[in-house]
């Protein structure tokens, strides 16, 4: 790892097939432990199922509300200041539940690679 500063105004926003925006906030060679991904999902939306191959994943809850739901568990509400622990290949997805954006940070380890993501959507 090397000391860098990333500033968040400098990453593009982008849609993706999972039914959520993300940022992709520091998710290169600078760091070889853990990516950071700004996710932000519209109100009422419910992201897709999916899973990471090898890839540990949290959730830090900015604002917002929803609720998350991880392989067989029952599922759970969030709110700012919540923490989400995903181990690597459970399915998981999260539901919008309010009335304005849900913001959280994904912070995977290894670094999210788009070959490790599986859509589990029939």
């Amino acid at each position: 790892m090397q000391p860098e500063i990333k500033k968040a105004n400098q990453a593009i926003e982008f849609e993706t097939d999972e039914r959520c925006h993300i940022t992709e906030v520091a998710n290169d060679q600078g760091d070889e432990f853990v990516s950071i991904a700004r996710a932000r999902v519209d109100p009422g939306v419910t992201t897709a199922w999916h899973k990471l191959d090898n890839i540990s994943e949290r959730y830090i809850i900015i604002s917002g509300q929803g609720r998350v739901e991880i392989d067989d568990l029952e599922s759970v509400d969030v709110a700012p200041g919540d923490v989400v622990r995903i181990p690597p290949d459970i399915r998981q997805r999260i539901t919008n539940t309010g009335h304005d954006d849900l913001v959280f940070y994904a912070v995977c380890a290894p670094p999210f690679r788009q070959d490790n993501y599986v859509s589990l959507e029939q």
